[in-house]
């Protein structure tokens, strides 16, 4: 399995709209894609007000990159969404069971 970490940084004075944007669009779009086994949605803390995050855990490649395409290591996003963003980063792990 693997585990793809995605962050953003808002463009400040977006926080709401994005935050609307992830609770609304964002997080039931994720939990319902084939081939997630698992979303950890992650919400700005005091310390990092405008950085929003997902940890996924995907079955396999092939499932990955049927939902994002070939080029899976780029932070691609909702073009609802990108106007919001300031940056953007992605991981990936070999998911280790503990």
């Amino acid at each position: 399995m693997i585990m793809r970490i995605f962050q953003v940084t808002i463009r400040p004075g977006k926080e709401a709209e994005f935050s609307k944007f992830f609770h609304e669009t964002a997080i039931p779009l994720m939990k319902g894609t084939e081939g997630i086994v698992s979303v950890l949605p992650g919400a700005p803390r005091s310390e990092t007000p405008r950085e929003f995050s997902f940890v996924m855990v995907w079955r396999d490649l092939a499932s990955l990159k049927a939902f994002v395409g070939e080029d899976y290591t780029s932070p691609h996003i909702d073009p609802a969404e990108a106007e919001l963003v300031e940056s953007r980063t992605i991981k990936h792990y070999d998911l280790v069971e503990a």
